[in-house]
């Protein structure tokens, strides 16, 4: 289950509306075939594992079959795969996690059991790992990636507007990889005006995401092609998921990672911390807006995971109470770029 797990993450961002799905599929004999999902219209995790098994004209008899997902068992742009593991003789399939969208929830573990199949469920490290996908299908929004980039003392920019560059070229490049990890990237109609940003991944392997503005983008804005959103974001959060967004990355400005964090809409947040200071309290802040009144009101995360990025700390936070904040455990210190955690986020 764990090279499942590894083999999903390894097309994670390429799949949407699809989930980042790993399976193995291990022979009575210890032979390995692995998978993981192919872009749409595409073949399934599972499917790619069994066709490379059937390919290399292996007998599936007592084999097992390892996948990250509950199998699908309806009809959409591929067949069910339930029908393709049911038809190849497999004896027992483990499922990380149980499928909670509307169309399988439960019906292709059913549609197994009552096939004869052995059936195990229930993977904690699957959890994490389908996190952003599980969330959007439960909850009808996309995971959010709120990703800030500040000094020491909160800012993100100096008093005449200049920001370009508080965190170091490692940095920019993680976060390029980020962007790849998502499927879409939303900025604000401000930002586009201000930076002219193109939201492109250049500094790491993967693909672009798909680019939404918030507002009004500029006739040829390095943006373009985009689409332009507006509204209130919990309705805006629904629209993209409709589209197919699983996670979203919200790359600001100021002003709109201040209303995502005060609408109590990011599920993940990526702080990219550079070890400068502004000096002052002129200076852009990290997040725009009416903040906390008392501290007794301060937001609380949790930590769940800080590591070196070049010359900067990069942190991943949850909110406190969410159900990622309890998938990876207490932080137990600073990790290195080469000592990063096997699970979790």
């Amino acid at each position: 289950m764990a090279h499942a797990v590894e083999l999903g993450e390894s097309v994670r961002g390429t799949t949407a509306p699809n989930p980042w799905v790993g399976a193995v599929l291990v022979t009575a004999s210890g032979e390995a075939f692995g998978g993981a999902t192919e872009p749409p219209p595409r073949r399934h995790a599972e499917i790619v594992a069994l066709n490379a098994a059937l390919a290399a004209g292996t007998d599936l008899a007592a084999s097992t079959l390892y996948t990250t997902l509950e199998p699908c068992s309806h009809t959409g742009r591929t067949p069910p795969c339930v029908e393709a593991i049911i038809n190849a003789g497999i004896g027992r399939i483990c499922i990380g996690v149980a499928d909670p969208d509307a169309q399988v929830s439960g019906r292709g573990t059913l549609a197994l059991r009552s096939a004869g199949i052995e059936v195990i469920e229930g993977f904690g490290d699957v959890e994490a790992s389908l996190g952003p996908y599980l969330h959007q299908r439960r909850t009808g929004r996309p995971w959010v990636v709120l990703k800030l980039a500040t000094t020491l003392d909160g800012r993100i920019g100096a008093p005449d507007g200049t920001s370009q560059w508080i965190t170091s070229v490692e940095a920019r490049a993680d976060a390029h990889a980020l962007r790849a990890r998502c499927d879409a990237v939303l900025v604000g109609a401000g930002t586009v005006r201000a930076d002219n940003p193109s939201l492109t991944v250049r500094d790491a392997p993967g693909t672009d995401p798909r680019r939404f503005v918030l507002g009004l983008a500029p006739a040829g804005a390095n943006v373009h092609p985009c689409t332009e959103v507006s509204g209130p974001l919990p309705r805006v959060l629904r629209d993209l998921a409709a589209e197919g967004v699983v996670e979203l990355l919200v790359e600001g400005g100021a002003h709109v990672a201040g209303e995502f964090h005060r609408s109590g809409l990011v599920d993940e947040y990526v702080v990219y911390l550079a070890p400068a200071l502004a000096g002052g309290d002129d200076g852009l802040p990290l997040l725009a807006g009416p903040g906390a009144s008392t501290i007794g009101e301060f937001w609380r995360g949790h930590i769940a995971e800080v590591r070196h990025v070049g010359a900067d700390l990069r942190l991943t936070v949850h909110p406190v109470g969410h159900p990622a904040a309890s998938l990876g455990g207490p932080l137990t210190g600073i990790v290195s770029p080469d000592r990063r955690p096997s699970t979790g986020r």
